[in-house]
């Protein structure tokens, strides 16, 4: 059953014509699930409230299932759409490199400031010069010089070949983790995803 308004609403409507014991639980269950909702945790099952509510006098799910539960089920219904309105991925902050804050090691961050900073004006040159289907021929000068807008130097090449090598990892004790991310030793993310994919694409292409 789905509703239309607010889980402090709903539990006020609930609350009238209840037995004092039911208005008492209703209280609890809501409490709960406010719980959740400040965890961030979107799990407003039964049996999960059921659970958490168990010391503090709510029903087993059994019970909360039961017609005798339907009030019950109603509330946790509405905070379960309360979550789901909540969970909707907000607007992508203007500043891109906010992230780069909440890095706390200072080397890190004075690093990856730099870093991101890098990458930002190489962008910033494939977006505002280099056409759609450009050929695009890296010289290495070991072979002859090929007409091309944009290289690489030797020194940039070597600088992002750096980044991608163990050695680096090593220094800074740098690992991925699953999401591509490299972290530090304490698990905090250093590169944001994609990072090193785009340091690669910037080394293929150009």
């Amino acid at each position: 059953m789905k509703t239309t308004m607010t889980p402090n609403k709903l539990l006020e409507k609930l609350k009238v014509d209840s037995s004092s014991k039911k208005q008492e639980t209703l209280e609890i269950i809501y409490q709960i699930c406010e719980e959740q909702l400040e965890r961030g945790v979107n799990d407003f099952s039964i049996a999960t409230i059921a659970k958490l509510g168990n010391k503090r006098g709510v029903p087993r799910a059994q019970s909360l299932r039961n017609k005798t539960g339907e009030k019950y089920q109603a509330l946790i219904q509405c905070f379960a759409e309360e979550a789901t309105k909540k969970s909707i991925p907000k607007k992508i902050p203007k500043n891109e490199s906010s992230w780069i804050d909440e890095i706390d090691n200072p080397k890190h961050k004075l690093l990856v400031r730099m870093l991101a900073s890098e990458l930002k004006s190489t962008k910033k040159q494939l977006d505002e010069v280099i056409p759609p289907n450009l050929r695009i021929d890296v010289y290495d000068h070991k072979t002859a010089p090929l007409e091309s807008n944009f290289k690489l130097t030797r020194l940039e090449r070597s600088a992002f070949e750096y980044i991608l090598s163990q050695s680096f990892r090593n220094k800074w004790q740098l690992t991925e983790n699953e999401y591509g991310e490299l972290v530090d030793s304490s698990s905090t993310p250093v590169f944001k995803v994609s990072t090193i994919d785009a340091i690669k694409k910037a080394l293929e292409y150009l």
